[in-house]
């Protein structure tokens, strides 16, 4: 089998490197716009070959957007113009957007729409990690819009890689992205510039810095180039989850300056419910 991958990045590279090694397919090509990525892609064996999109279309069986969401819907929909029998699907955080602008596409079929649940802070292909996928979800969208033999491929590629599979409707899907994903990457963001804005001594960071605080702020390293994004596409739903951590965060701050730590443990306590959810 042949691949086409576009975007040459963690999500894009991990996939292609694992699946190079699985023996999933056996021939690489690369989509990229940055001649660096590109460049380092070929040399770290991520890709056998560039190519513009066109020609990874044409030459291949299957095609993997992996590129920020701002660009995914321009990749997605020029994809199908180019496909005959071809597959075309997208590994993007945001589904919504995608979605409603391929839905009258005549060739909608041949896309199926997927969100790999991993990743890390860091981004470009040097981040590519091999086998680092497994036990991890895979969310695929609206499945009944896509072919049978369309979402079998897609489904047998997630399986090689070790990942469980569900299914979703997109809005839902973005609703919940925001509530367990996003908005972990915005309180990180914002915990990162209190600390900056407040602490001038980057040695006293260091050197207090504990596990909670380093494992809090990490997400603050990802690339504003995939989040921004991603915040914006999925803007309405990240707005709600601000307000409900914001209500609480008010609360906390509340209960501290009044000096109720009674009505504060409670709280804490009704927070420690999520145990019985992520152990």
């Amino acid at each position: 089998m042949k691949i086409a991958v576009a975007g040459l990045g963690l999500i894009g590279g991990s996939i292609a490197l694992t699946l190079r090694k699985n023996g999933f397919a056996d021939y690489f090509y690369g989509i990229e716009e940055n001649a660096e990525h590109a460049k380092r892609a070929l040399e770290l064996g991520i890709v056998d070959e560039v190519v513009t999109l066109e020609e990874g279309v044409k030459s291949s069986d299957l095609v993997i957007i992996a590129v920020p969401v701002d660009a995914t819907v321009k990749l997605v929909i020029s994809s199908l113009d180019y496909t005959d029998r071809q597959i075309i699907m997208d590994v993007g955080s945001t589904k919504a957007s995608v979605a409603n602008a391929v839905k009258n596409h005549p060739k909608r079929r041949r896309f199926v729409a997927t969100h790999p649940i991993w990743g890390t802070e860091f981004s470009g292909p040097d981040a590519a990690r091999e086998g680092e996928m497994t036990g991890r979800l895979t969310v695929i969208c609206d499945p009944e819009n896509s072919d049978p033999d369309a979402l079998k491929l897609v489904e047998d590629l997630y399986n090689s890689l070790g990942m469980n599979t569900v299914h979703q409707d997109s809005g839902s899907h973005d609703l919940h992205a925001a509530y367990v994903s996003h908005i972990s990457h915005l309180t990180s963001f914002a915990l990162a510039l209190a600390v900056l804005d407040k602490e001038k001594e980057e040695e006293q960071i260091f050197r207090l810095a504990g596990a909670g605080f380093q494992s809090t702020v990490r997400l603050a390293k990802s690339n504003p180039d995939t989040w921004v994004p991603i915040f914006k596409d999925n803007r309405s739903n990240i707005l709600d989850v601000l307000n409900d951590q914001i209500f609480f965060l008010r609360q906390m701050k509340k209960l501290i300056e009044m000096e109720e730590y009674e009505t504060l443990h409670k709280l804490l306590s009704d927070a420690n419910a999520i145990k019985k959810i992520i152990k």
